[in-house]
Parts: C-alpha cells; structure tokens; sequence
C-alpha cells in the first residue's frame, strides 16, 4: 500500500516537460531506442528530471516492470531487479493514462459567474408568451398571452411603455397570443393568435403598433413562429409557422423589402389591415410568396420551428415519439418538401442548432438532452443526462460552444460540448411557482445575460464576469465526506463517479467511474466502521462499497424507478432511506446476507403531509426527520413510533436550550428544542434573493457552518446561543465567526472533520470543485490543484476554531460515533443534531 502511495504522489509531480526528459534518457546518440536496467534509470532519471528522490524513481521502475507481466517481483528482490530492464515504451504506457487524467482533471474551465437573479417589474397579469431582443433600438419587447406589449431599456432593464395589440378579429377578452417573432429586415413583428391568423404590425411607431397585414383562416391555430431573412439579400426572406395539428408551414418571401403580399382586394378590416387569405396562398395566388409544408407531427403539436439556412432545412419538434424532431429538407427547384424524422422514447419540447458544429441539441420530457447530427437519424450523437424533470428548454452559447439546458424543476445547467460534460449547474435560485408554470428563456450572448418566464414574471440572470479555475471533478459535486480510518476525502459527482484524495496534500488516491451507470450520484454516507461507502443514484439505487472499488451490496429503494433520494442515514441497526416520499424506507442488518438487498416495513407508519428529505439521530434512541413542507417529527428509533410535531411558533420556557437545528429553502435557520417539542431561535443565514442552504454543526455543537448558491461559507458560534435570552423565541442570529467564498458556484455539500489535532472544513460545489478550509476562514486548498498543500504551514499558527479543546470527545473511537450520529445533512430542508 505504501508502494502504492509513494508512485502516485511522484506521478502526480510530473509535468509535461519532465516526460520529455524521461524520454530522452532512452535514445542514444544514433536516434535508436536503447532499454535501462534499475540502476540507471534512477541515476539518469534523478540527474536529469531534476526533482524526486531515489526511492521514488525506484518504485516507479518496479512499478512499470510489474505491470509488464512480472507478477512476481517484489520491491526488495534486489537480484530481479536489476535483471529487469526497462524502455520507453513501457514506461510511456504506464504513464500515460495517469497523464491523461491529469490533463483532464487539470484542464481549465471558463464558466459564467451569475449574479443573484433579479426580478423585474412585469407589466403582465398573465403569462409572458415571448421575449425578444430590439438590437436596433437596444430594448427588449415582450408579449402576454392576452396581448399586452411591454418595452424595456437595454441598459438597465426599466419599464419603458407598455401597450396593447390591436385585433378586432375577436373580442379583446378572446384574445389570446400564442407566439411572436421579430421581422428584423422589415422593422416589423409577426404574431400567432388562436383565432387562427398571423398578423404583421409596424413596430416603427412605438407608441402605437399598427397592424399591416392579417393571414386568416389557417386549417390550425399557430402555435410557434420563425423568422429567417438572408443577410446578402433581404428579400430573401421566410416566415415558419408550427400548429396544433402538427404541419409545418413555411411562408416563403421573394420581395420581402417591397411588398411582403399583394393587395388581390381592396377590402380592409376595422384596423386597416390587408386581409390576406391563407388559401389564397397555398394556391399560389400571391406572386410574391409562396407556400411549402409538411404533416409530419400529425396529430401532435408542433412546440418549436426553426429554419436553419446552413442545411436550407426546417426544424421542428413535438411529444410525438415517432416525431420526436422532424427535419424537412428543401428539394432544389421544387416546392415539396423531404421530410426526416427522429424518434426519441417521450418525445421533446425544445430545439436549438449550433452554426459551426452542425449539432441540433433537442429538449426531451425523459429528462434527456440529446445532441443530433441531422444526417443520421438512428441515434443521438451524445446523451446528457443531470436532470431529475422533463427538460423544457435548451440554448446553444454559440461562440463557447456551450449549451444551456432548462428543467421543469427550476434547474439550469451549463454543458461544455467538446468535452460533453456539465461545467455548471444553478439551482435552488429561482422564483417559487406552480409546477406547470410557462417558462421561456432569451438567451443574450453578447451581452453575457439570460432571461427567463414564469408565467408572468421576469427574472434576469447576469454574467459578470468568467471566472478562471482548477477543477476537482468533470461533473457538478454533490457530496463529499472525511474517512478518518484511512485519512482520506471522499467526493462524488452528478457523471456517477466517486474520487478518493490524500487529506494531507490534496491528490487524487483513486477513482470509480460511472458507479451508478450514467445516473447523477446525488449523496454518500460511511459505515461506522468506515470501511464501507454508501452511494445513492438517481436511479433509485443505494450501492454498497469497499475501498478496493468493489460493490458488495445493492438496495433497490424505488423498485426500479428514478427517485430523488436525499439522504441515507445509517444507524446501528437500520439504515433509513428518504427524499421521495411520504414514508421512510428501511433497511434492517439480517437483510445484507444477500447482494440484492429489499426494504423492510417501517412501524411507525406515515405521519408526515409531505416528502421527507432529511433526518438526524441523537443517541440513545431520538430520530428527527423534516418533510419538504417544513414539517418536522421526533420518533423513538427503538420502537419506531412518533412521538410529538415540532411547533411554530412555541410557548417560552425558561432558559431552554436547543438541541436540533434545521434549515429551510428559504435560508431560514431555526433552532429547537425537541424535548420540549418547541422553537427557540432562528435567522437568515442569508440573503432573501440567494435560495436554498446546507449546513453542518461541529462534533462539540459549538460551531454551525452554513453555506449558499453563491459560495459563500459562514461560521457561526452557536455555543451559548438562546440561553441567555427572555424572548420567547430568538430572532437575532449568533456571533458571525468569519465569511469566506471558497467556490465560484453553489456550495453542494458540508462535512466537519477532525484531522490530526485540527478541526477542517470540507465543501463540496456545482463548480466541480471540492475545497479544504480551516474554521477560520482559510483556505488550504482545492483537491486536484497542482500545488500540493500542507495543513500544518510554517510560521502559521491554528485560530482558536481550528483546534480541538478539551470539550470534544476524548478519543478517534467516540469522534467517529458523534459524527456518525449526530451529524447528517441533505439539501432542501436540512436537519442536524447538536451536542448534549
């Protein structure tokens, strides 16, 4: 094992340059590849690479020679070593999947650096059907469903006007607004209504759009537009129209400049807009324009077009599996359509093309984003998979070739497409509203600024600048935890991988890939022995461990469906799962004779109205558990039955100290008292705009650490907190030890540790990254940076919230029980036990 260790951590030492001088060493003055036997590998090796010892360069050759087939060499066989000879070959195919990882891990990321989002003040009572970016007039327009129009300033995004669409074709009442696109050649908007027509405003005159030109009478209600005109000849231009009975219809202009349809009557409406007939159209009526479609989505509706000139083809998508996304291809010198389809399993919401890479990237309901070459239709070219709801929404950031993915669940996430992997993930930030709530995003690369709908609010996320750093991991981070029997750093991923690190230097020990397939590994928990890992997917699967990458066991929690577990709690004699529903599952001990473990009947039945997402347990026999509606319970773990309902508020009782503390998606942190069964303190531990906390408590429950989407970690002293205080509830947050930003991106995950004679912080975030901190507020380091660190620095001496006092448990033994009991966290509603 210590061989093992000593090779890794001279590996990790390598740069680039050095593989060069390693290769140099085998070549004689002809050019021709010579072999080196032990002792002059580490006497040319040490001379000439310039750093490592002898001993390192040692090992390194055994190592080589061993994994050439020399199952029987042992590090102090000195007689077969230096039989043993080595070339550059060997030692390069040794090396060079450990350099791979290493480029890959160390590769540099450019991601934005979001401020808080910030809602706008909306002129809309219903929903907000579209958005659209003005650059000729630097403002933003957008349009509600029943027709209203609002202007906004570029600069600093100001209500500027507001107005209403003029359609006498119904009542105003009736009317309702399905889609609209900007006419950027012809300083004209196109927009879709139910009534069935398309009507052509001027947009010239802000004060008062005047309608120019109504399409009446389409077979369906349009449903969504395009808008194409070619920038070497604007009149060249093309209008695509999707409907609710599934064709595709593209309205094709030939002296858009000119006149856009002819004037085949005099007749007018009482808006004095040209009447257009769509028939008149389709049968070619109108010299000017002309008409080709297809019906390929028949019978469902067509939920987004595009036209992409690069491929002289149309795009389009609905939830039709079988047409999932069609591409109709433009037959040259004809009007006919050749139409492709692709199938995916529940169909798609959202499309989007990149112009360079020639990918279409599709939006699917089975929480997939697909990336398409449209020339073969049998399979996508990459697979996405990170998000736990039916994605709605996907953005090509063109110039990074990045992609943005939005999910019914309020999740954004960033996509690097080159390395096919999620670079950022946001969630937890936005606006609370109903679950089917209409979401629409404006992606502004330029201006490195996203908007986003809920219906009929508008919330504005800015970049302010990219941010430049080192990562841990390829994937967001989702939970990270300290072995204290090997004195390592667990970390996991949402790409299903687990990596183990040296505590004292931050380097990568070993790593298991795709632990739960392609399923996002959303928390872990140690045994109390800490010799075995628990890992939970999205797959609805918790997976057992040991260290030699092995999976002893497999629970199958959701019965084989996708769940969204937070958190596993293991006690002594049960393990309790939870996060998607009403009642908690459980594993008893006698069932892990076999590997594929079934869940057991928990006593004490349902008692909570919502999911419960988090738990904690304090010896001898009290378990706390929090349901998603704030709800929280005290059971008797040994008889498994409930014992009483925390209240809010509560009754003062004098001096009543807490002995649980939770937190809420709203970044409250309250404190309780679960004897007495009541609310004794509580604050914001952060500000109102910044979503959802984690959290976790020193072994003592001294210290009470909270973190945000931001990065942002805060150490509060919560030792003689609410113990001093008449109110019957305290409301005026603890002394703030310090303030600390270790992440550009979402803290993920906390977890405590006590190493050596300190006390570390460890934090796990969405920018794969996973730091080591002192309480105080400094930061050791991140796992994977290519300077190794020291925990113990010269010339620097440990605060008073760095070292351990004579208030924490004696010995590792009873350090490993408190913080396996007492402390255990999850991510919305969060729950943990402080010390007696």
């Amino acid at each position: 094992m210590a061989t093992r260790m000593e090779v890794t951590l001279l590996k990790s030492r390598v740069r680039m340059e050095d593989y060069k001088k390693l290769q140099s060493l085998f070549f004689i003055s002809s050019g021709v590849s010579g072999s080196l036997s032990r002792s002059e590998f580490i006497h040319l090796a040490c001379s000439s690479v310039g750093h490592g010892s002898k001993e390192e360069y040692g090992l390194l050759f055994d190592s080589v020679v061993v994994s050439q087939g020399h199952r029987g060499l042992f590090p102090d066989s000195n007689a077969v070593k230096e039989e043993s000879r080595v070339d550059w070959g060997r030692l390069r195919s040794f090396l060079q999947q450990e350099l791979s990882e290493k480029l890959k891990h160390s590769r540099v990321n450019r991601v934005p650096c979001w401020k808080p989002p910030r809602s706008l003040t909306c002129p809309h009572r219903d929903p907000v059907q579209k958005v659209l970016y003005l650059p000729s007039w630097a403002q933003y327009m957008t349009v509600s469903k029943g027709g209203s129009v609002g202007l906004r300033d570029q600069s600093d995004m100001s209500l500027l006007s507001t107005q209403r669409l003029q359609n006498s074709t119904v009542r105003p009442k009736d009317l309702w607004v399905t889609d609209m696109v900007l006419l950027q050649n012809l300083h004209k908007i196109a927009v879709s209504f139910t009534s069935k027509e398309v009507c052509f405003y001027d947009i010239l005159s802000k004060k008062d759009f005047s309608c120019k030109y109504k399409v009446q009478g389409l077979s369906f209600t349009p449903w969504c537009l395009d808008y194409w005109a070619d920038a070497s000849n604007p009149d060249q231009a093309i209008l695509t129209i999707g409907d609710i009975g599934g064709q595709v219809s593209a309205l094709s202009f030939t002296s858009a400049q000119i006149i856009l349809f002819e004037r085949r009557s005099r007749w007018k409406d009482s808006d004095s807009a040209v009447v257009i007939q769509w028939d008149d159209v389709v049968k070619g009526k109108h010299h000017c324009c002309y008409i080709v479609q297809h019906q390929a989505h028949k019978p469902a509706w067509v939920r987004k077009v595009l036209y992409l000139d690069s491929l002289e083809a149309f795009v389009s998508c609905s939830t039709r599996p079988q047409s999932s996304m069609v591409i109709g291809w433009r037959e040259k010198d004809s009007k006919s359509l050749r139409v492709t389809s692709f199938f995916t399993k529940r169909g798609v919401w959202d499309v989007d093309h990149h112009h360079e890479l020639k990918l279409i990237a599709t939006a699917g309901i089975d929480h997939q984003v697909l990336l398409w070459n449209s020339y073969m239709t049998s399979q996508p070219v990459h697979v996405f998979t990170g998000h736990l709801a039916p994605v709605m929404a996907v953005r090509f950031l063109q110039k990074k070739k990045q992609l943005l993915s939005y999910s019914r669940d309020k999740v954004l996430c960033l996509w690097d497409v080159s390395s096919q992997l999620c670079i950022h993930r946001l969630d937890g930030v936005f606006p609370a509203t109903q679950e089917d709530a209409h979401t629409l995003l404006l992606l502004i690369e330029e201006r490195q600024l996203l908007l986003l709908t809920f219906n009929s609010l508008l919330v504005l996320l800015e970049s302010t600048k990219e941010e430049t750093r080192t990562s841990s991991h390829e994937h967001p981070v989702t939970c990270v935890l300290y072995n204290s029997l090997f004195r390592h750093v667990i970390s996991s991923d949402t790409g299903s991988s687990v990596i183990c690190w040296l505590a004292d230097t931050g380097q990568k020990v070993k790593q298991i890939h795709h632990c739960h397939g392609n399923a996002e590994i959303s928390t872990m928990a140690l045994d109390g022995t800490q010799t075995r890992l628990f890992t939970v997917g999205t797959d609805g699967e918790v997976k057992v461990w040991d260290f030699n990458g092995r999976c002893l066991h497999i629970m199958n929690v959701a019965l084989g469906k996708a769940a969204a577990i937070s958190q596993v709690l293991l006690l002594r004699t049960n393990l309790l799962v939870m996060g998607w529903e009403r009642r908690l599952t459980v594993f008893r001990r006698h069932s892990f004779a076999k590997f594929h473990v079934d869940p057991s009947e928990w006593k004490g039945n349902v008692h909570h109205r919502a999911e419960v997402l988090c738990a904690a347990f304090q010896p001898p026999q009290t378990l706390v558990t929090g349901s998603r509606d704030g709800e929280i319970i005290v059971w008797n773990n040994n008889t498994e039955k409930a014992l009483r309902k925390l209240q809010l508020p509560a009754k003062h009782e004098e001096f009543s100290g807490a002995d649980l503390v939770s937190c809420t998606s709203s970044g409250m942190v309250r404190l309780w008292n679960t004897v007495h069964g009541h609310l004794v303190g509580q604050f914001e531990a952060r500000k109102p705009q910044l979503g959802s906390i984690v959290m976790t408590v020193s072994p003592c429950g001294k210290l009470l650490v909270t973190a945000d989407w931001e990065g942002t970690i805060k150490t509060w002293d919560v030792e003689q907190y609410c113990l001093e205080s008449d109110e019957e509830v305290v409301t005026e947050p603890p002394e703030l030890v310090c303030s600390f930003r270790p992440h550009q991106d979402g803290v993920t995950h906390l977890d405590m540790c006590i190493h050596g004679d300190r006390l570390l912080l460890l934090s796990a975030s969405s920018d794969c990254s996973v730091a080591l901190s002192y309480l105080s507020g400094e930061i050791i380091g991140l796992f994977g940076q290519e300077e190794q660190w020291s925990i113990v620095k010269p010339g620097c001496f440990p605060s008073q919230w760095d070292t351990i006092d004579d208030r924490h448990p004696g010995n590792t033994a009873e350090r490993e029980e408190v913080e396996t009991d007492r402390k255990q966290d999850c991510g919305v509603e969060h729950s943990v036990c402080l010390g007696e």
